[in-house]
């Protein structure tokens, strides 16, 4: 059987790749397949550098039960992009240790996800950005979108930079974050089918109230809204 590498990426920060990744993580988990997951930068870690809460919700979710320094490696306070963190805060962006950790983790016999950190056009260092980093590690790509009025601009520029790099796109989710009923909402994904290249996975339920305990039943039940048999497992 071969398993995909993903890597997550969003139209912008706040779309929900982190929701979006847990959930088909806890599906793939169920299935008995034993993903494993990395955010190689997570900057805005209110909580301290030593509680990433992204990256630790993709690891619960996955159950991968690696040093949060294999996961994570590169965590920051400010809510900046990973170059501009690490003016302030040190821990600067070692391109080639991220690339060869992904390489790495890529020849693991299962499926993995690589959650990245805002979009593409993110710079990690004044040399590369998260575009540069998805295509040295030739990932395929899943688009996480917000549902909403913005989503077709905001898609099909994120699918048009990535596929003119050269770069293979697995889907697009979009994701309902707020669960407002707007008519945007019930065209958009009809019109993303019309109007880009990549399939549409699926749209993903806004969940009003998602809570820890509950976390893992809720995610693995809004999995089922999506077409997850098009990321080719």
């Amino acid at each position: 059987m071969t398993y995909p590498s993903i890597f997550v990426t969003g139209t912008g920060t706040g779309v929900g790749k982190t929701i979006v990744g847990s959930s088909i993580l806890y599906h793939w988990s169920r299935l008995g397949l034993f993903p494993r997951v990395m955010k190689p930068l997570e900057s805005g870690c209110s909580l301290g550098t030593d509680n990433p809460s992204d990256a630790i919700a993709l690891r619960n979710a996955a159950s991968d039960l690696r040093e949060l320094d294999q996961i994570c490696p590169y965590r920051y306070k400010l809510p900046l992009a990973p170059l501009y963190a690490s003016e302030i805060e040190g821990n600067h962006v070692d391109y080639s240790k991220v690339l060869q950790m992904i390489n790495d983790l890529k020849s693991y016999e299962g499926p993995v996800i690589i959650e990245g950190c805002g979009g593409l056009m993110v710079p990690l260092t004044k040399k590369f950005q998260i575009l540069d980093l998805i295509k040295d590690s030739d990932l395929d790509l899943l688009i996480v979108s917000s549902l909403g009025l913005g989503c077709l601009n905001h898609t099909q520029l994120t699918l048009q930079i990535a596929e003119s790099n050269g770069i293979r796109v697995s889907g697009i989710i979009l994701n309902d974050v707020d669960g407002v009923i707007d008519i945007s909402k019930k065209r958009n994904p009809q019109a993303i089918k019309e109007l880009c290249t990549a399939p549409l996975i699926g749209v993903f339920p806004y969940i009003p109230d998602l809570v820890e305990e509950h976390r893992k039943e809720q995610l693995i039940k809004a999995s089922s809204s999506l077409d997850l048999e098009k990321l080719k497992i």
